[in-house]
């Protein structure tokens, strides 16, 4: 019998493989094709379109975290269980890590094919803009909180039930075409950490504000939906009210 907790983290870790692969991917095998690639605009939408996509495949099995910040920011809000939180974020680095490395075998089958920042993050001259870290951070901080502000409140109480999946994966692609040009976009510590180890020292050495600016900024806006949005009947699951094991 498969136990609850092995469900989840399961489909955390593919929730969180997919995003990474599909958005980090979109933005690496881009980079190989200069002139010819997606742009900021495509990868954008590419981080959006793997959020939405799996959403609705698994948000009804773990609630569709695929990120540590949001795991975070949903305990803060009173919406992730104490047990689900330390399980959830190592599945979510873990299925970070192996899609990174995956994506890394694909594209080095390049003839001539260089991993340069690998689709990583990084504030001052590892910045795509060679923003400051002040810059980086408070981008990072801010739109990290409304991510969160956007995923709890499409999920409470009187929001439209069943769609939550689309304002989120949207908002994320809007994210993305705020902040390439400032950090390449992180808003999510497991997809830092997975492409860092590939790209080198420099990009992990950089790691820490791209887990410290998400995740203080997921966690004031849950301890604000504590009091934004009205407690009972909010649901704990992107698409679906959270089946309750027996």
């Amino acid at each position: 019998m498969r136990s609850d907790m092995t469900r989840r983290v399961t489909a955390e870790a593919i929730g969180t493989f997919w995003l990474v692969f599909g958005g980090c991917g979109s933005a690496v095998v881009s980079a190989a094709f200069p002139g010819l690639g997606i742009g900021f605009a495509g990868v954008a939408l590419a981080f959006g379109l793997t959020v939405l996509s799996m959403a609705y495949a698994v948000g009804h099995v773990s609630g569709g975290h695929f990120n540590p910040a949001v795991t975070l920011g949903l305990w803060s809000a009173g919406r992730c269980a104490n047990k689900h939180v330390v399980p959830y974020i190592a599945a979510q680095v873990m299925g970070a890590i192996a899609a990174s490395a995956f994506l890394y075998l694909i594209a080095s089958g390049k003839p001539d094919w260089t991993p340069g920042g690998f689709a990583s993050n990084g504030y001052g001259p590892l910045s795509p803009g060679q923003y400051s870290l002040l810059s980086c951070f408070l981008a990072e901080f801010l739109l990290t909180f409304f991510f969160l502000v956007i995923i709890i409140g499409t999920t409470s109480k009187g929001a439209a039930s069943g769609f939550a999946g689309i304002p989120i994966g949207f908002a994320l692609t809007l994210i993305h075409l705020v902040s390439i040009p400032i950090t390449n976009t992180s808003v999510n510590p497991a997809r830092s950490t997975g492409p860092a180890i590939f790209a080198g020292l420099p990009w992990i050495a950089q790691l820490w504000l791209f887990w410290v600016a998400p995740i203080a900024g997921a966690m004031i806006a849950g301890f604000l939906a504590r009091w934004l949005y009205e407690p009972a009947g909010i649901v704990e699951t992107i698409v679906v009210e959270e089946r309750r094991a027996p």
